[in-house]
């Protein structure tokens, strides 16, 4: 892959109206759950990046017919629950750690081998996370030593049993892996997590009418059951935009003066909008409009002008629900007046690269006071970047688009590193950040 590198002029101010790509947790499982369901289910807004296109692809080698995507649209033929046939080559899941873990969940109730690759980053990230429930339920797994990629899931003529799995952290990936192979399991499995996070597959199967019972245990614990063997009825899914996505945008509106901009058609679900709250603890300027639901999913639109933002300690129960908006809060961090303290995220430095350790030397190298401890991060924030940077992304898109989102507030230009994985996530964002008021070029190093 050649080494793409964004070149960040200083400045600007963010204003217009924009639509982000459509939400990549729900474009991944659109396509899982619809492969397994009975019928033909339609998807529009499909978010079109490599990672849920590695997802489709993988459901395609196992034998089911996908037409598209076309303009976001995306047909899928459904071969029921039994119905995946054993791929002929190793399933490649790119740099898609979500495709990997949900995946993982359902060739778990296969009667075949399947053996699950990915890129030099996804190969390093850790798969004992979701080996271990999976075995607890009698699935027989090989993993590399230090439990990565590549994955050996051997097949069963066996069902699963049923398990009552308490999460060791928060973790969408491994709950919704849990219940995915908990469709193939004799009786009732239920996931237990520690804090709220995002529900997707929940309301999903319930969308596809598999019923999912999920109960609140108190403030912090939900558990999630559902029945093995039931069926999937194939529906019509409609994905809103990514807020993850969208989360760029509004800290680039947050922190340069004078900038207005609404952003349409957010997804809401409540497991996702810690980056709301969190930046209207810091002061922004940030309202809701437009409400209302699509496929069982709330959507509104945000509307976010210019405020002064101050520093704050992260509430920890926001943690979770923020997790991968991190890289670019830390942004608004450095341009807020004042000390913000963000812990309880050593969830971070297991993500696409180590993301406290990459965005404090990231931020360090623009001149920003910015120190990571083993949870998080203390930033010191409320000067402009002092110095031309050259910053190194580590392959991770979100770093390459948070410190894109920096330059507002630089003196110099910025110039990133190895960013072609920007494609990943969201394919359009130059286009969408130069048509809103930056002035970013990619360009081959």
């Amino acid at each position: 892959m050649a080494n793409i590198q964004f070149h960040v002029q200083p400045g600007g101010k963010i204003q217009g109206r924009v639509r982000v790509p459509g939400d990549k947790s729900i474009s991944h499982r659109s396509i899982m759950l619809g492969s397994i369901a009975e019928g033909t289910t339609t998807v529009t807004g499909f978010l079109e990046g490599a990672d849920a296109l590695a997802t489709l692809n993988a459901f395609r080698e196992m034998g089911v017919q996908i037409d598209g995507p076309e303009n976001g649209k995306v047909t899928v033929h459904g071969v029921g629950l039994k119905g995946l046939q054993k791929p002929n080559k190793p399933l490649d899941m790119g740099n898609s750690g979500t495709s990997t873990r949900l995946l993982a969940g359902i060739i778990a109730g296969q009667d075949f081998d399947v053996t699950l690759v990915g890129d030099a980053s996804l190969s390093k990230r850790p798969m004992k996370r979701v080996v271990d429930p999976l075995t607890e339920m009698g699935a027989v797994i090989e993993t590399q030593e230090g439990g990565t990629l590549p994955m050996v899931i051997r097949g069963s003529a066996h069902p699963l049993k049923a398990l009552d799995y308490t999460l060791p952290m928060a973790s969408a990936q491994v709950k919704s892996c849990v219940l995915l192979a908990g469709l193939y399991a004799d009786g009732t499995t239920c996931a237990l997590e520690p804090a709220p996070t995002r529900d997707h597959t929940e309301r999903m199967l319930n969308g596809f009418g598999y019923q999912v019972k999920s109960e609140k245990i108190d403030a912090q614990q939900t558990k999630a059951c559902l029945q093995g063997g039931g069926k999937l009825t194939a529906c019509h899914i409609d994905v809103p935009s990514d807020i993850s996505s969208a989360a760029f945008f509004m800290v680039a509106a947050a922190i340069s003066e004078g900038s207005d901009l609404v952003i349409e058609h957010v997804g809401m679900n409540p497991t996702r909008t810690g980056i709301i709250d969190i930046l209207k603890l810091m002061g922004a300027d940030l309202t809701l409009e437009n409400f209302h639901e699509v496929g069982g999913e709330p959507v509104a639109d945000v509307h976010i002008k210019y405020a002064p933002l101050k520093g704050i300690e992260i509430p920890e129960e926001l943690v979770a629900l923020a997790i991968d908006e991190f890289p670019v809060l830390f942004v608004a961090a450095s341009a807020a007046e004042g000390q913000t303290v963000l812990t309880g995220a050593e969830e971070l430095r297991v993500k696409e690269s180590d993301r406290i350790q990459v965005m404090a030397d990231a931020l360090q190298a623009l001149g920003i006071d910015a120190q990571p401890t083993p949870d998080g991060m203390v930033i010191n924030g409320g000067e402009q970047c002092t110095q031309k940077g050259e910053i190194q992304s580590h392959h991770d898109h979100r770093i390459s688009m948070a410190m894109t989102i920096a330059g507002l507030k630089a003196k110099a230009p910025v110039i990133i590193d190895d960013c072609a994985n920007v494609n990943t996530s969201f394919p359009i964002f130059l286009d969408l950040i130069n048509q809103v008021g930056m002035q970013v070029e990619a360009k081959e190093a």
